[in-house]
């Protein structure tokens, strides 16, 4: 059976939730992973060791089980998220943990005597961090920043265990009432056309970067 005009509407519509879903879950695991790679820096124990946990547990985890715990666990302890909030608060706190890795080992990157010099010019630890180290570090974790958001988006698929009808969910009842695998064929072409949309946006960032230095 073929794909109706409405069949290829809900599709796209899945494809239009998973990219909202990720895009917000990336933006709040960045949100989170910044703080938390200046903790794994940190030389202080009680600093270092809680977000060292926190990375290993969170990439350790599946995220399907952190959605479990999230939406139907949550409740049990007074915490009610609807779906979409579920999603969007699993995706992120799931990759930042990579992503806090990720900013670590950038920041590491930075030559030490860019940050021994600022400091013997007066220039205290904060306006340090802002406009030498991380400008520095963006070069070196803008193509695997990119590249742990399209995880992030292959991981999106499982969101559909908290009846979330991202495009996976979208194709598989298709293809339930349809008997047919269109659907999922039509489906890996839209995720293909979004993380290649991805790939090329984290290209042109990081071109940017190149050609201007910064």
């Amino acid at each position: 059976m073929s794909l109706t005009s409405a069949d290829l509407g809900l599709l796209i519509q899945g494809l239009g939730l998973t990219a909202w879903m990720t895009l917000w879950g990336t933006l709040l695991a960045l949100a989170l992973a910044v703080p938390l790679a200046f903790c794994l820096r940190s030389d202080r124990v009680w600093i270092n060791a809680p977000a060292r946990v926190y990375v290993e547990v969170m990439r350790g985890a599946p995220l399907v089980l952190l959605l479990f715990l999230l939406y139907y666990g949550g409740p049990q302890i007074g915490l009610r998220l609807s779906a979409p909030a579920a999603g969007i608060v699993g995706l992120g706190f799931f990759g930042a943990g990579a992503f806090a890795e990720i900013l670590r080992a950038g920041l590491n990157a930075v030559p030490i005597g860019d940050v021994e010099a600022a400091s013997m010019l007066g220039i205290n630890r904060l306006k340090c961090i802002v406009h030498i180290e991380i400008p520095q570090a963006a070069r070196t974790v803008i193509p695997p920043i990119f590249g742990q958001t399209i995880i992030l988006v292959k991981e999106s698929a499982v969101l559909s265990v908290i009846t979330i009808a991202e495009l996976t969910k979208a194709a598989s009842e298709l293809a339930t009432i349809t008997f047919s695998v269109q659907p999922f064929i039509i489906a890996a072409l839209l995720y293909w056309a979004l993380v290649e949309a991805i790939a090329q946006v984290g290209l042109a960032v990081e071109r940017h970067y190149q050609i201007g230095g910064h």
